[in-house]
């Protein structure tokens, strides 16, 4: 299994959010100035991307990158934000790091899955 999941819940339809193409990327340095792609995915038709990355990283700062623009428009809509970031600290090598996005045109939230 991956280190870092993920999977998107279009809140406005009440469904997973099917073919969000998503990136994985670590922070290239400290200042976190430059980001190093490590995996990519599209989200299935349960809203999840079955294989994501690598089955470890080390610590560090990572970060998901959702393409809603991609999204919506193939579902014949437009939102606001054309792409959604989510960085986050990995500080413990050994837990799995689940990240859902709750997301609808207007809005979105996150939060650390289990």
């Amino acid at each position: 299994m991956s280190h870092v999941t993920t999977h998107i819940l279009d809140t406005a339809l009440g469904a997973p959010a099917r073919g969000v193409p998503v990136r994985l990327e670590g922070a290239a340095d400290e200042h976190r100035r430059s980001w190093n792609p490590l995996a990519q995915g599209r989200t299935d038709d349960d809203g999840r991307v079955p294989d994501l990355g690598p089955d470890r990283l080390a610590t560090g700062t990572y970060r998901l990158v959702f393409d809603t623009a991609a999204y919506f428009a193939a579902g014949g809509r437009t939102g606001f934000f054309p792409e959604v970031t989510v960085a986050f600290d990995l500080t413990e090598e050994q837990a799995h790091y689940h990240v859902p996005l709750l997301l609808s045109p207007y809005s979105y939230s996150t939060y650390r899955g289990s």
